[in-house]
């Protein structure tokens, strides 16, 4: 356990991705607000959801290494960026400079033995000092770079790893941080950054790489409708990677205390037009242009044609029948696709529900305090599990 960290995390070592250990860290200083809530949340699924409470559910954190604060630290003072990080200099001004910084030389042979191991996608995420604070989180505010890690050589993709670990270390200093910062009692002197390298959560189809579904739940939801309580929270999922719902595009909201419950649109013409109909995915094709201070570099957006192709759509489609002015659960029929949930929320064809609202209330009760979680669901086609949720 290091500097105030509640929560022991093995060291890394070079066969992390063969290891039984799901989350490891590389420095000596602080693991970050959401590496330290990944943290207590992997205690929680080993004390709290057995391997037979939900049948076909695969329940865990993704596997993920933690670079700590240290490093950070160190990769700021030794190449002199505090002047420039504190100034009033654009975002890309900032984001240059990082790029043609160099990370502290003790931690490439681990970063270098990682990459070689693994070759699925990778999302490499900020834990900040004050991400996930209790009363003035910061989740949202940094930046979050998406690698298709799928580049032949290891060389490739130990660039692509580090150009990610710095544009996450440089949006700690980018306009919108900065400017939230002045509304908290916290200057920007205060914060360092730790950097989460997650193994992304989904399938492979042809140049796309997606979780079928993803979401946010939250304990608490302050604007709750029909028979909803507060305190019975509320859910956001999309097709897709969770940018969607990060960046406040469409999603279908619902109750955990009742999936069933009509949705709230005015008609079916309405449900049409407000619903979800692109998503986002990791560009598993052609390289773009490259730009390694651009944030969706390695993103690309879908429509819901392209997903019905991909065959995804089997557990969060229904079907829109003009004749009967309905929506029949499933893709079995022919007629215009609405991402409704209904085969998850209504069939219970995967029992997403009862686990989420397991670990809200499980969660709610070890922290004390309203919590928000964000989820992925896979599936595939082996039996045993056939479907992950991360």
């Amino acid at each position: 356990m290091k500097n105030g960290d509640k929560h022991e995390i093995a060291v890394f070592n070079r066969s992390f991705f063969e290891s039984e250990n799901q989350i490891s860290a590389i420095g000596t200083g602080h693991l970050g607000g959401k590496a330290t809530g990944l943290a207590l949340m992997d205690s929680i699924l080993r004390t709290e959801i057995g391997p037979t409470d939900f049948p076909g559910l695969e329940v865990q954190i993704p596997r993920m290494v933690v670079i700590r604060t240290d490093v950070f630290d160190a990769f700021m003072r030794q190449n002199n960026l505090y002047d420039l990080a504190y100034s009033d200099q654009a975002d890309d001004r900032i984001a240059l400079a990082f790029q043609k910084a160099d990370l502290p030389f003790e931690i490439l042979g681990d970063l270098r033995g990682l990459i070689s191991g693994v070759k699925v996608p990778l999302a490499i995420r900020s834990s900040s000092m004050l991400e996930d604070a209790m009363y003035e989180p910061f989740a949202g505010i940094y930046g979050t770079k998406m690698t298709p890690n799928n580049q032949l050589d290891v060389d490739s993709r130990f660039r692509k790893l580090v150009e990610g670990i710095k544009f996450v270390y440089a949006s700690t200093y980018f306009k919108a941080a900065k400017d939230y910062m002045k509304a908290t009692r916290h200057q920007i002197q205060d914060e360092k950054m730790a950097v989460i390298i997650q193994e992304v959560v989904g399938h492979r189809y042809g140049d796309r790489y997606y979780p079928e579904i993803s979401g946010v739940a939250r304990s608490y939801n302050f604007y709750p409708i029909g028979h909803a309580q507060p305190d019975e929270g509320i859910v956001n999922l999309a097709l897709g990677l969770g940018k969607t719902i990060v960046d406040g595009g469409r999603s279908w909201a619902y109750s955990p205390a009742y999936p069933r419950a009509n949705p709230p649109f005015k008609s079916m013409s309405s449900m049409l037009k407000e619903t979800q109909t692109e998503f986002w995915s990791v560009n598993m094709g052609s390289p773009p242009e490259y730009n390694p201070i651009k944030e969706t570099e390695y993103l690309t957006t879908g429509t819901l044609s392209d997903a019905e192709k991909d065959g995804s759509l089997k557990h969060v489609a229904s079907t829109y029948d003009a004749a009967a002015d309905r929506m029949w659960p499933g893709v079995g029929s022919k007629g215009p696709r609405v991402l409704t949930f209904a085969p998850l929320l209504v069939l219970e064809t995967i029992p997403v529900t009862s686990v989420t609202r397991k670990l809200l209330k499980t969660c709610e009760e070890r922290i004390g305090a309203a919590v928000e979680i964000e989820v992925a669901l896979a599936w595939t086609e082996d039996p045993q599990p056939p479907f992950q949720f991360g």
